[in-house]
């Protein structure tokens, strides 16, 4: 791989020339930078689309191609791509319909409105993977035709397809009404009774872990009706029954559903699985009495879980904030809260409430100012990257809380070229902080070049703009392949020497 070429083939001020002299000589990993610039015309796309196809397909999802730029002969993967996004042909369809390569036939059988006639040869494909992958996105009416399938796999496939109709999802995960299926993969592979070592030491087999088949191949259809009761048109009335399943990963795929009865909510509150309860503590349809029987849940997960629900009272999740760690992140009943809530909670007593309320970046100018000069470090840790803070507020904070916040106020969008060039003179120096001035937009050459001093942050500082051009070019040579990259991308590279650079 030459890294020069493909940093330049991202690099920004890349003139129009030097693009086509790179297409003209561009390899996979060469083109699948040029098939990213927002500036590639028409007649460049259609040129390095005939030159390395593995980029037609991403110009094709794009849109830089049309059907025809396009031969489905040659380029079938390109062909494909404009097929999912319904803007080939439909020749192309009945071409790739018959192709022998299964793989093109399986993605397809992916694409929406497709020709019938397509439809119907893809549905009688000899491999049950291709049927199976129509059966996952095709419309109701042909999802309702497939759930009778006598494959498994294709019946698991329709219970997944959220348009499968909810009467057909409700016999798929009953079973009523639907003749049994008679095949599965395990049983296409395997004398049955069998169960697959998941230590499976064959290295052509792609069984999944632990698939079994005793004749009713009972491990697909546990999948299917996980499937189902994962899926939102599956009417309510026929998943309910599976609150007390002997199968633990059903009643955790039951959990999480927002449309359960207080009563179903209630029993798998008690479940004897902690994944159970967690996937049920953040699910919107547990009411107020549930969610403060759950606050003191010590299950794995459950209480972090709860936090994250929108719809937890302030005071539950001021004590969920002082029990568990939820992390640095912004918490949707935090996020919707009104602003009394909002003052409510910068208020609290709690510094972890407080924290909490410093993730959000659309505080009122007063309380953000208060949160700046908490006396918590991990609160002013989470308000330092907040906009609108001055330099004296930023500076405030290093002096008052040192290494514990000096790579947040770096983080700053306002932080000023002088504090970033001070944030890289720190003693203790913060590795992170380095990470954080690289990449900002506000960074000057002497704070990228102590930057380049940091193994993490040196290919980050090799990309910024304003790194001086002598020092870009001498990073052409680096020993890391991240580095050369970068500083070949680096718009402020000197022309002349990019045009050196080119073939």
């Amino acid at each position: 791989m030459n890294h020069v070429l493909c940093g330049l083939a991202a690099n920004a001020a890349l003139p129009s020339e030097l693009v086509d002299r790179l297409i003209a000589v561009a390899d996979a990993d060469i083109a699948a930078d040029l098939a990213g610039r927002g500036d590639l015309s028409h007649a460049q796309a259609v040129a390095l689309a005939s030159r390395v196809e593995e980029s037609a397909v991403r110009l094709a999802y794009e849109g830089r191609l049309t059907a025809a730029d396009i031969d489905p002969a040659a380029q079938p993967h390109a062909a494909l791509a404009l097929l999912y996004d319904r803007a080939g042909s439909p020749e192309w369809a009945r071409l790739l319909a018959a192709d022998p390569v299964f793989e093109r036939r399986e993605k397809l059988a992916a694409c929406s409105g497709l020709p019938f006639d397509v439809v119907e040869t893809l549905a009688a494909d000899s491999d049950v993977r291709v049927v199976a992958e129509l059966a996952l996105w095709t419309t109701p009416e042909v999802a309702a035709m497939l759930a009778g399938h006598p494959h498994a796999e294709v019946r698991r496939a329709v219970a997944a397809n959220e348009a499968t109709p909810p009467a057909v999802l409700a016999a798929l995960i009953t079973g009523e009404g639907l003749p049994p299926a008679q095949r599965c993969l395990v049983c296409d592979r395997e004398e049955t009774p069998f169960v697959h070592d998941p230590q499976c030491p064959r290295l052509d087999c792609d069984l999944p872990p632990g698939a079994s088949c005793d004749g009713a191949h009972e491990s697909t259809m546990h999948d299917m009706q996980q499937a189902a009761l994962r899926n939102p048109a599956t009417p309510t009335k026929a998943v309910v029954g599976f609150v007390d399943h002997p199968s633990m990963l059903l009643r955790w795929a039951l959990a999480a559903r927002p449309d359960l009865p207080s009563e179903v909510c209630g029993r798998l509150a008690v479940d004897a699985a902690p994944g159970v309860r967690a996937d049920l503590a953040e699910n919107p349809a547990i009411d107020d009495a549930l969610i403060r029987a759950l606050a003191s849940d010590r299950g794995h997960d459950v209480q972090r879980r709860l936090a994250h629900n929108p719809h937890v009272p302030l005071d539950v999740l001021t004590h969920l904030a002082g029990a568990t760690k939820i992390g640095a992140t912004l918490l949707p009943r935090i996020a919707a809260a009104s602003p009394a809530e909002v003052e409510e909670l910068a208020q609290s007593p709690n510094p972890d409430t407080r924290m909490l309320l410093a993730q959000r970046r659309n505080l009122p100018a007063e309380i953000r100012d208060a949160l700046a000069t908490d006396p918590d470090a991990k609160v002013v840790k989470s308000i330092a990257p907040h906009p609108g803070l001055s330099e004296a507020q930023l500076r405030a904070m290093v002096d008052r809380h040192g290494v514990r916040v000096v790579s947040k106020v770096a983080a700053n969008p306002d932080a000023t070229p002088a504090l970033l060039e001070d944030l890289t003179r720190h003693e203790p120096s913060v590795q992170k902080a380095f990470r954080e001035v690289a990449r900002h937009r506000n960074a000057t050459a002497p704070a990228l070049l102590a930057c380049l001093a940091d193994k993490q942050a040196r290919p980050i500082a090799a990309g910024h703009p304003a790194l001086p051009p002598p020092v870009i070019v001498e990073l052409l040579a680096d020993a890391d392949w991240q580095v050369v990259e970068a500083a070949a991308a680096n718009p402020s590279l000197p022309l002349a020497v990019v045009s050196d650079l080119v073939p």
